[in-house]
């Protein structure tokens, strides 16, 4: 998916029980422009994502499936041995369950971004890629497949035929590799809002991060995304709304 010159998409993963309630999911609706929604393996459960799409579709915000390995205990984030046809069959039972909510609440899946391990494991698999790729096909023309930013899996994706987006972390520190630090290390998450709507204009303009490591890092990306479970999300992905229209930067879905 070719980079529209002076706009970016901001995203948020939503449907996961952010904060009581979930009360950080309609803060977020009311800034984001696209919503990836839980598809009920890591969190959520089908009210929650009926609710969350009817509230999306409310605010005039994008929908796509977040779908996950089956881990609701480590709420996604644990690595797991599933072969790649194992894997579609997961990843199709989850992208189906949320096309069948979105047409109940008049909305349309437009994009499917993997959740957590998944997300990291499909970014450097090729099998796994084409697999999750082959998902994507099958689910509709219109669909885009949401990658990590200068992942191999771009390619192997694009290859298969499935339009794709590179998405990259306002709210998250990176390794020199351009991988996510793992949660926990220092400086793994960014909750100073400041700090992330900087680094939301940097990415869209071109401009190097800063590693861990102190490595200056390039990520070029069509989507930004504020995970709903950061602390204080909301005041990130306002700050990072208002960094972007201080540097002329658009903000819009790159899926319709």
């Amino acid at each position: 998916m070719p980079r529209r010159p002076g706009a970016i998409d901001l995203n948020a993963d939503l449907g996961e029980g952010a904060g009581p309630d979930g009360a950080a999911d309609g803060a977020l609706l009311e800034v984001v422009t696209t919503a990836h929604v839980a598809c009920g393996f890591h969190a959520g459960d089908p009210s929650v994502m009926a609710g969350t799409v009817r509230a999306a579709v409310a605010a005039g915000v994008v929908v796509g499936a977040h779908p996950s390995y089956p881990d609701r205990a480590g709420f996604g984030r644990r690595s797991m041995d599933r072969p790649p046809a194992v894997v579609a069959d997961d990843l199709a039972y989850q992208l189906g369950a949320l096309q069948g909510v979105a047409r109940r609440a008049g909305g349309t899946v437009r994009s499917v971004k993997p959740h957590g391990a998944l997300y990291h494991r499909v970014a450097g698999d090729e099998a796994l890629a084409l697999a999750v790729a082959g998902v994507v096909r099958e689910g509709g023309d219109a669909l885009v497949l949401v990658l990590p930013a200068g992942a191999p899996a771009l390619a192997v994706a694009s290859g298969a035929g499935v339009a794709v987006a590179a998405e990259a972390f306002c709210d998250r520190g990176y390794l020199a590799d351009g991988s996510l630090a793992p949660r926990g290390v220092p400086g793994a998450l960014v909750t100073d809002p400041d700090e992330a709507g900087a680094r939301a204009v940097a990415l869209v303009t071109g401009r190097p991060l800063t590693a861990l490591d102190g490595t200056p890092l390039r990520l070029d990306c069509d989507t930004l995304c504020v995970h709903g479970d950061t602390p204080g999300s909301p005041g990130i992905a306002r700050a990072v709304r208002r960094a972007l229209a201080g540097a002329g930067i658009a903000v819009r879905p790159f899926a319709r």
